[in-house]
């Protein structure tokens, strides 16, 4: 199932809760029916044809029982942007890193707060697995490891 906009507000709201769900800072505008828009951190260069490692303003904690799909917002999928490695586990904790592959015929140039991505919740039923690896607590982009 795919939390609304209605249930990510309350669950945003159940900060007092063990395994509350986080997103931080919280921007009313990026609030959409069945997803959240994440936004850059920083100004960004995507040239034709790179991949280039950005990452989200937004610190994000995901409680035990909700995952999250990542997707490119339609009006840069429209220029050719997509985003690589499009999935977040429960339990994970920490800015997201963001790699965008620009297919478009022109290089896109990304300001600090532009709304690039996405980020879709799903309700993970009987979970019993929460994210543990490397990446964490993740702050800025975090390459490979």
């Amino acid at each position: 199932m795919i939390l609304s906009s209605r249930e990510i507000i309350r669950r945003l709201n159940d900060q007092g809760r063990d395994g509350a769900l986080v997103i931080r800072p919280y921007g009313s505008e990026c609030q959409q029916p069945a997803s959240y828009d994440l936004r850059v951190a920083e100004d960004t260069v995507l040239k034709t044809g790179s991949c280039t490692l950005a990452h989200t303003l937004e610190w994000v904690e995901l409680p035990s029982d909700i995952a999250g799909t990542i997707r490119t917002r339609s009006s840069y999928g429209r220029r050719g942007v997509m985003v690589t490695a499009g999935f977040v586990d429960p339990g994970f904790r920490g800015q997201l890193t963001l790699g965008l592959v620009n297919m478009g015929e022109e290089t896109v140039h990304l300001k600090m707060n532009d709304r690039v991505v996405q980020l879709i919740l799903h309700q993970v039923l009987g979970a019993d697995l929460t994210y543990e690896g490397r990446y964490q607590d993740s702050k800025g982009v975090v390459r490979a490891r």
